[in-house]
């Protein structure tokens, strides 16, 4: 068959796209940026689109010529400058609903169990309308409904329970008696599989999470002995408390970075992740030990825990080094400029000085704007090279300085390249 999956480069559609491979079929990938995709997956054809700017019915008819079934596996926890909820669960999947009813099409739906506590925020209430208009839409459909999705790989919730499993001393946790079902990764991408083979027929809303119920405080024990780890108590943080972190991760969205601590993800935890009981024919789920079990952790994998949380505290104290080291100068104009005086005209020198503190306040600013980012630590890396080498050149007595002027930057270095190593979210 020829499938088409929507958010092919996702945590959930990367999996779902290899099990149809895998499967033999010929599969068309959308995803806002398939170049690295492209290069893991090359027999899957790809397409770099961004649903928010298919709200339209016309904006499908090319996109699902030739498709017998598209596999909706893309999504946003929370809108931020990365994510429209609005546009991409809801108005965007209606133009596909519009574009397909003339179409012999199948559509499985990653769905969410949106009748839950908080089933007003707009993570839920999108695909709930979502899911309304494709159930009344008279096109064949699968809607599947996982709950909390665990993998070899992680992304958002799942990366968080890493982080939190791997916390040294003790694990600070929100909400540690929540219950939380869980299904594999796996599971997931055979319910795709089992859709599109029939075995799921059309007009099936089926619940995807093992019968086991663990509370969130179980969930990260859990993840800790799989990262071999040894025991450690878990602290019971009041809600109150979090809430700074969480308009932190607001704030973060805004631009755009994608915290699993945003406040949609703890209106969903406070009451729990479950999903409705499993019916007596439905097929036996990997609980989350057997889920974890299946792919035994490695020393990479204690490395991603350990570094995930301190991603966020690194791209701050690069911001705030680079604005210091800006905005300082400004407060000793003088001695700043005495530096480039030996060289230059003192007008050219005054110059110099604003030109190089405009210079590191414009990266220590845009390091926090998620989409220019990697442009800024580039450019950090290259304005202080450049900063080394003037500096050795014109007063090369600062490397033996007693207080490490130029020795310091050096691990300034370092940090940015570590920040460049974690970038990455998938």
């Amino acid at each position: 068959m020829n499938i088409l999956i929507l958010g092919a480069t996702g945590f959930i559609g990367s999996a779902v796209t290899r099990k149809l491979v895998d499967e033999g079929h010929q599969v068309t990938g959308l995803g806002r940026y398939p170049a690295r995709a492209a290069l893991k997956m090359p027999h899957v054809r790809w397409l770099a689109a961004d649903l928010a700017g298919m709200t339209q019915s016309d904006n499908w008819q090319q996109v699902l010529e030739g498709q017998h079934v598209v596999v909706n596996c893309a999504g946003g926890l929370q809108d931020g400058l990365s994510d429209d909820l609005y546009a991409t669960q809801e108005r965007a999947m209606l133009a596909l609903y519009e574009a397909a009813r003339d179409r012999e099409l199948l559509i499985v739906q990653i769905s969410a169990e949106t009748e839950t506590l908080g089933r007003d925020i707009a993570f839920l209430s999108t695909k709930r309308r979502a899911d309304a208009a494709l159930a009344a839409s008279g096109i064949p459909y699968v809607i599947l409904r996982p709950a909390l999705v665990l993998g070899r790989n992680a992304h958002g919730g799942s990366a968080l329970l890493r982080a939190l499993a791997a916390f040294p001393l003790a694990i600070p946790l929100v909400y540690a008696n929540s219950l939380v079902t869980t299904v594999a990764l796996d599971d997931v991408a055979s319910a795709v599989n089992a859709a599109i083979q029939g075995t799921l027929p059309p007009g099936s809303d089926v619940a995807l999470g093992s019968d086991e119920r663990l509370t969130l405080k179980e969930l990260v024990l859990l993840h800790r002995s799989w990262l071999g780890l040894p025991s450690a108590p878990v602290i019971a943080v009041p809600s109150a408390v979090a809430r700074p972190v969480t308009w932190l991760a607001d704030m973060a969205g805004r631009l755009g970075w994608r915290s699993p601590l945003r406040s949609t993800a703890m209106a969903v935890m406070s009451g729990g992740v479950e999903t409705r009981r499993p019916r007596d024919n439905d097929p036996p789920l990997s609980s989350a030990a057997e889920s974890l079990a299946a792919a035994p952790s490695g020393v990479q994998d204690i490395w991603f825990a350990r570094l995930y949380l301190l991603k966020s505290p690194t791209i701050i104290v690069l911001s705030l080094f680079w604005l210091i080291s800006g905005l300082v100068p400004f407060l000793r104009f003088e001695a700043a400029r005495n530096h480039f005086a030996t060289l230059l005209p003192d007008r050219l020198a005054s110059i110099m000085v604003v030109a190089t503190c405009l210079a590191d306040i414009v990266l220590g600013l845009t390091v926090l704007y998620r989409p220019w980012t990697r442009r800024a630590l580039v450019g950090m890396l290259f304005l202080t090279l450049a900063y080394l080498v003037a500096a050795t050149l014109t007063e090369p007595a600062l490397w033996l300085d007693p207080l490490g002027v130029l020795v310091k930057v050096v691990p300034s270095i370092l940090l940015t390249l570590a920040a460049l190593a974690t970038l990455d979210e998938r």
